[in-house]
């Protein structure tokens, strides 16, 4: 009785030891991968419980969650001749198991590598102003580029962010006088606009009180009663314009030329003529 009850023990050892060797666990979000001698088996172990040959099989289990993978930052030369660094982000995710195990040794490295080259490349090919406003166009064109090569091994690019761009400071300080400079010249078309309006509005109010002259009286009266309101110690003295008017014409107006009266002379008789009338 003793050694049939060893004789069990060591037989349900001997198949927990061959279970434990035998049984491999694979999660929901993972996919098994078998190699039969180093030959890769066609099926691929779905979520479960996965029983292999100890010694002859060896499984290999993918992730097939979607991978955020930073991309380190990376300096370069954009096309019009500024240093920048650009930072990114990949997400990417396997969608063949077998390809990401037998195309390439290292998928996540290799996605790491194509992505700072690729990242390099879009530096080079862009200007600044794109790097800074036009990302999204830049980020579907550097998605295309790591996508085309991670195809064949088994990996899916699901997208591509850039994160930042690092400038150096003097080019920041540049930016920023250009963006300044820039605000000010519409300022100042918006007060050149303004004052355009206003001119044309001043000259169809003083048009219709050219008509009416009492018209400007009434507006010097409001201008006066807006002065009183404020309690200051202006003096505000009406100055008839039509005064000034009167002024300016006559010191436009020549003056009249004058006339002089020629000056009637009596010239004295000569000596030999009163001594002759004298002797006679």
């Amino acid at each position: 009785m003793v050694e049939e009850l060893m004789a069990a023990g060591v037989t349900l050892v001997a198949a927990g030891a061959v279970y434990v060797a035998a049984a491999r666990v694979v999660k929901q979000y993972e996919r098994g991968v078998v190699l039969r001698l180093g030959k890769l088996r066609p099926e691929v172990r779905g979520p479960g419980l996965a029983l292999i040959l100890p010694g002859i099989d060896r499984l290999r289990k993918v992730n097939m969650q979607i991978v955020t993978m930073p991309v380190p930052g990376q300096e370069g030369i954009t096309r019009d001749n500024v240093t920048v660094r650009v930072d990114a982000v990949v997400y990417f995710k396997v969608t063949s198991p077998a390809e990401a195990v037998m195309r390439v040794e290292d998928y996540r490295f290799a996605v790491s590598q194509m992505a700072q080259t690729s990242l390099r490349s879009i530096i080079g090919k862009s200007d600044l102003d794109d790097l800074l406003s036009d990302r999204e166009k830049l980020n579907q064109g550097l998605e295309l580029m790591i996508d085309s090569p991670a195809v064949e091994w088994g990996v899916t690019i699901d997208r591509v962010e850039i994160k930042d761009v690092s400038l150096p400071e003097s080019m920041k300080r540049s930016m920023a006088r250009q963006a300044e400079a820039d605000r000010e010249r519409r300022a100042r078309i918006i007060n050149a606009d303004a004052e355009l309006q206003a001119s044309k509005k001043l000259a169809e109010a003083a048009k219709e009180m050219s008509e009416q002259p009492a018209a400007l009286q009434l507006r010097l009266l409001q201008t006066v009663v807006a002065v009183a309101a404020e309690k200051n110690s202006t003096l505000v003295l009406p100055f008839p314009v039509e005064l000034l008017r009167f002024l300016e014409r006559a010191q436009q107006q020549p003056l009249p030329p004058t006339t002089s009266t020629p000056a009637t002379t009596s010239t004295p008789p000569a000596a030999g003529a009163e001594s002759g009338s004298s002797q006679d």
